[in-house]
């Protein structure tokens, strides 16, 4: 009976660790580099992306003129959803080893069932402090000819570039390789 417990105890200890990865993932910096282009003038594709920026909550930070950069800065609030649902997967998985190491070691009674009480709040805890973060959004002008249109670089967190190429394709004639709509990740 004790090889079962074991067992249970490193499929358990394993889940633990499957929780660590999915905290770190779902907090990590996604920053992106794509270029884009645009067959309308530099200055109406700038003063376009610019103010759909601001309107989404994005503060201008400055820039360098010379090298023809924005910059942008905004805050990314973590979801309190997903705070909800780890909070509970750790509280779900710390009673689950709870119970298990009270099978191994009965002498230790119900106390390890309190790991349920510091696992979830804690998976709760750290993913919101790793989430809430200031983020940068950058522009840079690669090149401008009023015949030929516009070329950018932007550099910011993937899902921002995402919802950049979905909602101003049409009205400032951005277009890029693809790839982010494309990939899975």
């Amino acid at each position: 009976m004790e090889a079962f417990f074991s067992s249970t105890l490193l499929l358990t200890v394993l889940l633990a660790i499957g929780l660590v990865f999915f905290l770190r993932a779902a907090s990590k910096d996604r920053t992106t580099v794509i270029d884009v282009h645009s067959s309308q003038p530099p200055l109406k594709v700038l003063n376009g992306l610019s103010n759909w920026l601001e309107s989404r909550g994005w503060r201008r930070d400055g820039g360098d003129a010379e090298r023809q950069v924005l910059r942008f800065r905004g805050s990314v609030a973590s979801s309190r959803g997903l705070a909800a649902f780890l909070a509970f997967l750790g509280a779900l998985g710390s009673g689950c080893l709870g119970l298990v190491v009270c099978e191994l070691y009965p002498e230790f009674r119900w106390w390890p069932l309190l790991l349920a009480f510091l696992g979830g709040p804690l998976a709760g805890f750290v993913y919101q402090k790793r989430a809430n973060r200031e983020e940068e959004l950058e522009l840079r002008l690669l090149s401008s000819s009023e015949k030929d249109g516009s070329f950018l670089r932007l550099k910011a967190h993937r899902d921002e570039l995402i919802a950049i190429e979905l909602e101003l394709s049409k009205s400032l004639g951005l277009a890029s390789d693809g790839s982010l709509l494309s990939s899975p990740i």
